[in-house]
């Protein structure tokens, strides 16, 4: 099997400059501990998320961008059933046996059982999986809600399935139909390994990720389409907190409880639906009163964001058939749903924080930044924005000083390329 067959994808130049050069570094190291070449090495991006968050897991649509910015697994294949693993950038190895995989074996670090998840996903299913020696590492940052983890279960699943030659349909059409199979695969390693009941964006987006374009996807049928961002004199630039996101698990799937309670109760009165993206706006105002209002302020939300999501996606499409002098009018237009969604996550969904909103806000005190919101689970992690590439000078010193001056934490900052999505490079 070609082993860059399954995904090709090509990047911008400098997204590729950048993978290249971690790329070679994850080779090094793999020569180093190992004593020998890889025999193939896996890349897939992170994310961020421009509009559509928390609706991924209530059937709902979202717009994320892969990032420049990726996990890498150098890989050979082992004639037994032992998969050595080296975490360079935790500084942790672990062994593991194929045949032992259930339960989890106790002294497996956590980041271990993304991998873990992955093979014995793979083996229930049929599959005959190879062992493999491996060394991990990337410039995804952890913790930051840039999707660390689902690069890493995207990436342990194409090492595995490569290493293990599986039988794969390579064309076209079915690559992509295998790409979403994966990223289900990848989602269930969530769920029923880390214990995290997340939605499909993040897998998705890593595995069907396009440079220079943004992924609008229906998280229920899984149908996709890749809109152009052209951003033009703009910019992406992701400003971390540097706050750990504790509350973020367990918080999360709280988020989703409610959700389903909502739609539980509201099912008295609209009995033909099964998630909130079934709900217009209209029809909850209808039946609104009839939720706890915890349930409530939480449903409003993702029904709002959804049509956010809707209306950012059409004026992106219109503003790519504009003449010029009107695109930036619809770049402000998005701008303004940037906005409007983090108010929502703030006041609605509460998912923010203080330090996220005080990013926020430094951020839109800038001439030149058309939109800010945090991106992510939240309780930390990240804001994404979207800014014009005269005041990025601006918007850095200002965010680096206000940030730190009012928090006593230096944040990092983040201009980033919109990138491909996972690939497999030959050695």
């Amino acid at each position: 099997m070609r082993q860059d067959a399954l995904l090709d994808n090509p990047g911008t130049a400098d997204s590729l400059e950048n993978k290249s050069k971690h790329i070679s570094a994850v080779q090094q190291k793999f020569e180093a501990i190992f004593g020998d070449s890889p025999e193939f090495i896996v890349s897939a991006p992170g994310r961020v998320n421009l509009i559509g968050e928390h609706t991924d897991y209530n059937d709902g649509y979202v717009f994320p961008v892969a990032i420049d910015k990726y996990i890498n697994i150098a890989v050979r294949e082992r004639a037994d059933r032992r998969i050595v693993l080296h975490a360079l950038d935790v500084n942790e190895s672990t062994e593991l046996n194929l045949d032992a995989l259930h339960p989890i074996p106790t002294d497996a670090p956590n980041w271990s059982y993304y991998l873990i998840g992955v093979a014995s996903l793979l083996q229930a299913s049929g599959n005959e999986i190879s062992g493999m020696d491996a060394v991990i590492s990337g410039d995804v940052p952890i913790g930051a809600g840039l999707s660390s983890s689902a690069a890493l279960s995207v990436s342990a699943a194409l090492a595995f399935v490569s290493s293990s030659k599986l039988t794969l349909s390579l064309n076209t059409g079915a690559s992509e139909e295998r790409k979403k199979e994966f990223a289900a695969l990848c989602q269930r390693v969530e769920h029923e390994f880390v214990g995290v009941n997340c939605g499909i964006m993040d897998q998705t987006i890593s595995l069907l990720g396009r440079a220079d374009h943004g992924l609008f996807l229906d998280c229920r049928s899984l149908e996709y389409e890749h809109v152009p961002l052209n951003l033009d004199a703009h910019c992406i630039a992701i400003s971390n907190t540097k706050v750990k996101r504790e509350l973020a698990a367990s918080e999360y799937n709280k988020r989703r409880a409610e959700c389903e309670r909502g739609v539980d109760i509201l099912k008295q009165w609209i009995p033909s639906i099964s998630s909130l993206r079934d709900i217009s706006i209209t029809d909850f105002e209808k039946y609104e009163g009839k939720l706890p209002t915890l349930t409530q302020k939480r449903c409003r939300y993702v029904i709002e964001e959804n049509t956010r999501v809707l209306n950012a996606v059409s004026t992106l499409k219109a503003r790519n058939q504009q003449p010029t002098e009107k695109i930036d009018n619809s770049l402000l237009t998005f701008g303004r749903l940037m906005n409007a969604s983090h108010k929502g996550l703030r006041d609605d969904y509460e998912v923010s924080c203080s330090e996220l909103n005080l990013l926020t806000d430094i951020a839109r005190s800038v001439d030149g930044v058309i939109g800010t919101r945090m991106t992510g689970a939240g309780f930390g992690g990240c804001t994404v924005s979207i800014v014009h590439r005269d005041a990025l000078e601006t918007f850095h010193t200002r965010v680096m000083a206000e940030y730190q001056k009012q928090t006593d934490i230096e944040p990092e900052i983040y201009i980033c390329n919109v990138s491909s999505g996972a690939q497999i490079f030959p050695n």
